[in-house]
């Protein structure tokens, strides 16, 4: 043992001591491996982080009121709103100036946009405003508040300054606040009026009904999974292609179908009537509303649902069966005690996948959910494509992102996400 000491550390075949030089191959070879993968590692940041995070820090930036009336930021940041007094000629001074600029580089509309999320009406009172700032002179004109409040009377109303003021900073909690029928004033956080509390129950149905879209495809997707896994090899193919079918379709194509299907007048409605089920009169209202959406999304997901579990279905010997009952086990208890725990992981697999396409679906719900019927991610398609309202679209965009995390962690804790399998 004194030897091996005393001989010092093992030497690889170039002199240098062997541990060294098994770590430095082993950076080697993880620097080989990493730029093996960094054109993948840079196309996913490009066209897929920086997007997103930009879009998400949307929920919170809020520059273009500081950035817009720069002096008016300034000027009116020691003005206290609860006096209830108007701001001092300084203010209305610093205003006109930032206004003059604005008009100019034509972002005062675009301020005027912004604040009338907060406050409706703002924005005409930046537009009209603006076509007659333009013509003063920042220095002869003074003073401007009787001026201001000539243009319109909106300047002459405490709320408007207060609400320049709340929103003046560059960050801001008012879209994530919108977003759970909350908002920002002045006096503090305070309750949405009673017809704009809408996004909540929107958060709410979207998570219900994905719950019961998951649901319904288990009950549906389970049986054909097994006749796939048990079938003879032919006859397996030939349903897995029928299953395969619907992807060969447009999304759009069998959403409409299935508004076609489902109206009063539609074919569903027309067969219960021949069948004599239903009266004439009486017919069933199954469109634009929650059992419209259920039923097009249920069938659309349902591949999504049935892929996994067949795989892993495939994986089960059929001796486990045979075993159960040999030992006089009945089918069900064969089944219940030995097949159908073996077919939980790809439950698991394919309740993710429905749930999380479900909860971000809108074409969907959009056409056949009418105004029961949608999801929180029509809202979102809503203020990114027709109110132009990003930020309150990323708020809620990080809501619900926030809120699959949290169910893919209780979901982790709770089952385990090492026991999903895909095959």
């Amino acid at each position: 043992m004194t030897d091996v000491q005393a001989s010092g550390p093992v030497l690889a075949a170039d002199g240098r001591p062997l541990k060294r030089s098994l770590a430095r191959a082993l950076r080697r070879q993880k620097l080989r491996a990493l730029m093996l993968i960094a054109p993948l590692l840079f196309f996913v940041a490009i066209t897929f982080v920086i997007p997103i995070g930009s879009m998400l820090f949307r929920s919170i930036e809020n520059n273009i009121v500081g950035d817009t009336l720069p002096e008016t930021v300034l000027a009116i940041a020691s003005w206290d709103s609860a006096s209830g007094e108007l701001p001092d000629e300084e203010v209305y001074a610093a205003f006109v100036r930032d206004m003059i600029v604005a008009v100019k580089n034509k972002t005062h509309t675009r301020l005027g946009s912004r604040l009338n999320y907060e406050l409706a009406g703002i924005s005409s009172m930046f537009r009209q405003s603006g076509r007659q700032v333009r013509k003063w002179d920042p220095v002869e004109d003074a003073p401007f508040r009787d001026k201001l409040i000539d243009v319109h009377k909106g300047w002459g109303e405490v709320s408007t300054w207060a609400l320049i003021q709340t929103y003046s900073g560059p960050y801001t909690s008012g879209y994530f606040l919108n977003a759970v029928d909350l908002q920002l004033t002045p006096e503090g956080i305070k309750l949405q009026p009673e017809e704009k509390r809408i996004l909540i129950k929107l958060f709410i149905r979207t998570l219900v009904m994905s719950l019961i879209i998951t649901g319904a495809c288990i009950l549906l997707g389970y049986p054909v999974a097994w006749l796939l896994a048990n079938l003879p090899t032919r006859k397996a193919n030939l349903l897995l292609i029928l299953v395969l079918l619907p992807f060969w379709t447009s999304l759009l194509v069998r959403t409409s179908a299935w508004k076609v299907m489902l109206q009063q007048q539609g074919v569903i409605n027309d067969v219960l009537v021949w069948l004599g089920f239903v009266a004439d009169d009486s017919r069933l209202i199954m469109i634009n509303n929650q059992f419209g959406t259920i039923v097009a999304m249920t069938h659309i997901l349902l591949p999504f649902m049935i892929l996994p579990m067949f795989s892993v279905m495939q994986t089960i010997p059929p001796s486990y069966l045979r075993a159960a009952k040999s030992l006089g086990a009945t089918n069900w208890t064969a089944f219940w005690r030995v097949y159908f725990p073996q077919s939980i992981p790809g439950i698991g697999a394919g309740c993710i996948l429905v749930f999380i396409l479900s909860i971000g679906y809108y074409i969907t719900p959009e056409i056949v959910g009418g105004t029961k019927g949608v999801f929180i991610s029509n809202r979102i398609a809503y203020h990114i494509s027709s109110s132009l309202n990003w930020g309150l679209a990323a708020a809620l965009g990080t809501i619900l992102l926030v809120v699959v995390l949290m169910l893919y962690w209780a979901y982790d804790r709770i089952v385990g996400i090492d026991n999903v399998k895909l095959g």
